[in-house]
């Protein structure tokens, strides 16, 4: 059974403990253009939902079908909040469990093009860039909202700071030439000054040397990803955002036309 419009919410028949939902434009099988893979991940409070509705028109207008997946607090039973931000939690990987779920939504849907666009706001942003990083091949676009902290194209330094060890973690090399052809927007607010989220305590689970090297605070984090980035060649629409602070759906608009501008560049 195909779910059309809002959907509920699915359970991943790859891993049970991850689900997702959807917003399936009704004619997106017979319109005239072939439908496209926008996927929009959840900070840490995990409104998933609420990226469904807000992309809805988005999703009508340019035939795109909108995957929201949740990545819950505590799938391994230790009430983690944060092991999806950095793709790797233990021996659970959540790039794959990602994949996953686009596998079943291609066949569900009859997905040809099982390539996607990428959104996330904040701890979603923190999975958006290193997903990217780790599988550029596999993504169309990718909108970075205000991360908290960020993995530079540092080989002289560890995953998650930098990417020195990626193949002994993840299987990958880092392929520049292939994130060099994915548009990139990165977009923060500036008023989002507040440190007592993002500042890594040594002893804290995710804390690492230089693990606060990138920056004070989220606007200086995503400029130096940003200058990564273009220094590794590719291409980043950087936008402040004026007046905005840490809000959800502050960047939907701005996402909204810069993955316009991307899925009409793809086809």
């Amino acid at each position: 059974m195909r779910d059309l419009g809002r959907t509920p919410v699915l359970a991943s028949r790859r891993d049970t403990r991850f689900s997702y939902c959807l917003y399936v434009p009704p004619g997106y099988a017979t319109a005239a253009q072939p439908p496209a893979l926008v996927i929009a991940v959840h900070g840490s409070y995990r409104w998933f939902w609420a990226y469904r509705d807000a992309f809805a028109q988005f999703a009508e207008a340019q035939n795109c079908l909108i995957l929201c997946p949740l990545f819950p607090i505590g799938v391994r039973g230790d009430g983690e909040r944060h092991g999806y931000k950095y793709l790797l939690e233990g021996d659970l990987r959540y790039d794959l469990v990602l994949d996953g779920i686009v596998d079943e939504v291609a066949v569900t849907y009859g997905l040809v093009d099982r390539r996607f666009a990428l959104f996330g706001f904040s701890g979603g942003a923190h999975f958006t860039h290193r997903y990217l990083i780790l599988h550029p091949q596999r993504v169309w676009a990718a909108s970075i909202a205000a991360p908290g902290s960020v993995t530079l194209l540092d080989p002289a330094r560890d995953w998650w700071v930098g990417t020195r060890n990626i193949g002994a973690l993840f299987g990958v090399e880092l392929d520049l030439a292939a994130l060099a052809h994915v548009p990139v927007q990165m977009l923060i607010g500036d008023r989002d000054l507040d440190t007592s989220e993002i500042t890594h305590m040594a002893g804290g689970r995710w804390s690492m040397p230089g693990a606060n090297d990138a920056g004070r605070n989220r606007p200086e984090r995503l400029d130096a990803l940003r200058r990564s980035f273009e220094g590794a060649g590719v291409a980043v629409r950087f936008e402040v955002l004026p007046g905005v602070d840490h809000d959800g759906m502050a960047p939907v608009m701005p996402a909204i036309s810069f993955l316009t501008d991307a899925v009409r560049a793809i086809r």
